[in-house]
């Protein structure tokens, strides 16, 4: 059997199990020789326990018109967002603050994401993730 060559590895972010092959994520799949239809049927299987949150996933198309997708933890911005029940962050985070979470939450979004991370413990993936939210205008309290 021959080997399949790469032709396209990308990056997409949509809604874990109500993807739609509508644009944006449609065009994008087209454009690089995936079948929008059977990657938003697989893709929505794979994520249907997420029910619309964002998450982040790498596409590996080949020279034969197939390709294998591998599905990655949310965006650390969403996850935060989510923690801190706000809508988006701060246009301007050093002056005006948008939201609270705790220490707790920090832990929980950093063994969430830790995979995802190069961090070599839980406590510097906790930092990683306090530096997210301090630049989206969220305090970290504890």
């Amino acid at each position: 059997m021959a080997k399949r060559e790469i032709v396209h590895q990308f990056k997409v972010m949509a809604p874990g199990g109500q993807a739609t092959p509508a644009p944006p994520l449609g065009p994008v799949l087209g454009a690089k020789g995936v079948n929008p239809g059977q990657f938003i049927q697989q893709f929505n299987a794979a994520t249907a326990k997420l029910n619309g949150k964002v998450v982040g996933c790498i596409i590996t198309s080949y020279s034969d018109r197939s390709f294998e997708f591998e599905v990655k933890s949310s965006p650390a911005s969403v996850l935060i967002k989510e923690a801190a029940g706000i809508e988006k962050g701060s246009g301007v985070p050093h002056t005006n603050k948008v939201g609270k979470i705790t220490s707790e939450q920090v832990r929980k979004i950093a063994e969430e994401k830790k995979a995802d991370l190069t961090a070599g413990s839980t406590e510097a993936a906790m930092r990683i993730i306090e530096g997210q939210a301090r630049s989206m205008g969220v305090v970290v309290e504890g």
